[in-house]
């Protein structure tokens, strides 16, 4: 598969658009990891990381479905108010369905291996992340859930059970997030932690935004994954 990180593709089964940063070479029924990128920005933001990230991995740059204005997209809208974020819980479900899809045809076009697919996400990205996985634990060999947050809409579609011990979670979160209060972090940890969910997590001091530290154990974690 070529590299198409300088290239917009549409996958046809979910209209999903995407950059792809395949595996090194040789490999086949490759991992793959999907990254989703926050509101208002666009999966152009993660090409570097893309490039940087383990070459055993398929990388997919997946662009939200939501146009705001030129080059900024999202999963879903959201409004901040004095009582915490409320969503169009309607596009945010219209958009985990698409993902399901996206991932359903990942082994077919392009060989990924069904056992071994990742998600993960920063700010809304991870929340969409959080949310496939936790819905669907069968699809993803585990998510990352990157200054973000679990939506209680998704909770009445989580099922406990032997398949959300199978899934491994990464949450990260700045203290001084303004956007995401780190107090949606420490709540995600203790209802993964009350499914079963095998969990690493980590707070760091900064705001809301994608550190080098993050960035870092994220990718370590997810090497761990890979062994």
């Amino acid at each position: 598969m070529p590299d198409t990180l300088n290239e917009v593709i549409v996958e046809p089964v979910s209209g999903l658009a995407c950059r792809i940063r395949p595996a090194a070479a040789g490999q086949e029924r490759a991992p793959c990891l999907l990254l989703l990128h926050g509101v208002g920005a666009s999966e152009a933001g993660f090409v570097e990381l893309a490039r940087q990230l383990d070459p055993r991995l398929s990388v997919m740059l997946v662009r939200g479905p939501l146009v705001f204005a030129p080059m900024q997209f999202g999963w879903f809208r959201v409004g901040f108010t004095p009582n915490g974020p409320v969503i169009d819980a309607a596009q945010a479900e219209q958009s985990r369905v698409a993902l399901l899809g996206f991932i359903g045809q990942l082994p077919q076009a392009c060989g990924a291996d069904p056992e071994r697919i990742w998600l993960a996400g920063f700010s809304q990205g991870g929340i969409m992340s959080a949310g496939v996985a936790l819905t669907a634990p069968e699809t993803v060999a585990g998510f990352g859930l990157l200054s973000g947050r679990i939506l209680p809409e998704i909770l009445p579609a989580v099922r406990r059970g032997p398949g959300l011990q199978k899934v491994q979670a990464f949450v990260s979160h700045g203290v001084d997030d303004q956007t995401l209060g780190v107090h949606f972090a420490r709540k995600s940890k203790e209802l993964l932690v009350d499914l079963g969910v095998p969990l690493e997590y980590h707070e760091y001091a900064g705001g809301h935004a994608l550190s080098a530290a993050m960035v870092g154990d994220f990718a370590r974690w997810l090497g761990l994954q890979l062994k």
